[in-house]
């Protein structure tokens, strides 16, 4: 029954049960996180042959006659570019490698534009302002990012197909102090949404009224997926931006982080020749060259598409039954309560989860007195303020799936202690 239909007294009463089972967990001392979206130890495993693959006789010298053990390709090893290039299916003249995360990738982008400026624009230091477009629910790192730089952010909503295209074609074809917007298109965090075609040739075909606008294309979840059967398709932005005649529109930004070791993959950034190479000239002044052991090594372990994704579907094996555990949970204790709703994701590494208007706070504190610490509530959205204090993010990739059920119990304790909270308070 939803709670809203019952009477006060009743729900005092479901009050009083809910706080007895809060205690009792309480009492219980657990230390558990649903907070980031890490992999869980068995994960990492999956990569461990890879820190023996180089051997004394391993061949170092590259196809472009480059000895990997010394300096020099600061763009990235033609092995790595195919490497990134066939899973992004961009040509190898659009893809320029990187060191180990692609959040480094981003910050270097961002505090370049504010140094020197984009393709011959005005850098972004000598404006009075500087605004973002950030859709929400979105990444944290994104707004801290905008944030460490002084960049005014816009929140856009989101729907089921990607940001409010409306919104963003209106505010970006107006306004030239707007130089970007932030997107997850495949898997978004933390709502798990793939942008549709349409979207994408909107975002493709945009007019902005600053000549230094760019797209950028955080892609950090597109080989991500739950299900072998179920992969969504999304269309090519880098090869859209083209066919609309706005080749230099777009920055893509991915990497191995999450596929291998986290903080010790390869990042790559998929973009136009002329956005790649004024990215290398300016690299040239900060680093001679990145690890392209670490590029080799990655290579080797993973030579083809199909082994790449015969290794995610090793990682959806691990992080599926999590996923469908806390899913199952929810829908079990809150479905037709009417007090919470969240995605149901095929891939990425979040559920998104809304809870009445004002709760999300309250549950968040309930939580971490109880030994479950989650996101931040407000994480999701510009300078950390939801306007409606509805949004948590949970992340159910590290856990032990014992333990993701203990702070799932929890949680939904929370949850439910909250609402009635708000219900009485009306």
């Amino acid at each position: 029954m939803s709670y809203k239909m019952m009477t006060k007294d009743e729900l005092k009463r479901l009050r009083s049960e809910l706080l007895s089972e809060y205690e009792e967990k309480k009492s219980q001392g657990l230390d558990l996180s649903m907070a980031r979206g890490k992999p869980e130890t068995s994960q990492l495993d999956l990569s461990m042959p890879m820190l023996e693959i180089i051997k004394p006789d391993t061949p170092f010298k590259g196809e472009d006659g480059m000895d990997m053990r010394n300096y020099g390709v600061l763009s990235g090893t033609a092995e790595a570019k195919r490497f990134f290039a066939d899973m992004l299916d961009v040509s190898l003249e659009n893809i320029l490698i990187y060191g180990s995360a692609s959040l480094a990738l981003m910050y270097d982008t961002i505090s370049r534009a504010y140094i020197k400026g984009i393709c011959g624009s005005e850098p972004w230091s000598r404006l009075e302002k500087v605004k973002f477009l950030c859709p929400v629910p979105g990444y944290d790192r994104h707004f801290t990012i905008c944030e460490f730089f002084g960049i005014e952010m816009i929140s856009v909503p989101m729907d089921d197909n990607g940001p409010d295209m409306d919104m963003v074609e209106r505010l970006v074809s107006c306004d030239p102090l707007i130089k970007g917007i932030w997107c997850v298109p495949k898997y978004s965090n933390p709502n798990g949404i793939v942008y549709s075609d349409e979207v994408v040739r909107r975002f493709a075909a945009l007019k902005p009224a600053a000549e230094d606008f760019r797209i950028y294309w955080d892609n950090a979840y597109c080989i991500h997926h739950l299900y072998r059967d179920r992969q969504p398709e999304i269309l090519n932005i880098v090869s859209e931006c083209e066919k609309a005649g706005n080749p230099d529109m777009v920055y893509e930004f991915c990497s191995t982080s999450k596929i291998t070791f986290p903080g010790s993959g390869v990042s790559a950034m998929a973009a136009s020749k002329r956005n790649i190479d004024e990215t290398v000239a300016m690299m040239s002044v900060q680093t001679i060259s990145h690890d392209k052991l670490n590029q080799l090594r990655h290579v080797m372990f993973l030579p083809t598409q199909k082994a790449l994704k015969e290794h995610m579907m090793k990682h959806a094996d691990i992080m599926r039954p999590k996923f469908e555990a806390v899913l199952e949970m929810l829908e079990k204790e809150l479905g037709g309560l009417g007090i919470a709703s969240w995605t149901k994701p095929l891939g990425g590494y979040f559920i998104s989860f809304d809870s009445m208007e004002g709760c999300a706070k309250k549950i968040v504190s309930m939580c971490k007195d109880a030994g479950i610490v989650m996101t931040d509530a407000g994480a999701t959205y510009p300078y950390g303020n939801d306007p409606k204090d509805s949004n948590i993010r949970i992340a159910p990739s590290f856990p032990p799936i014992d333990e993701l059920r203990k702070a799932c119990e929890v949680f939904i304790i929370c949850v439910k202690l909250a609402s009635i909270e708000k219900i009485l308070s009306i």
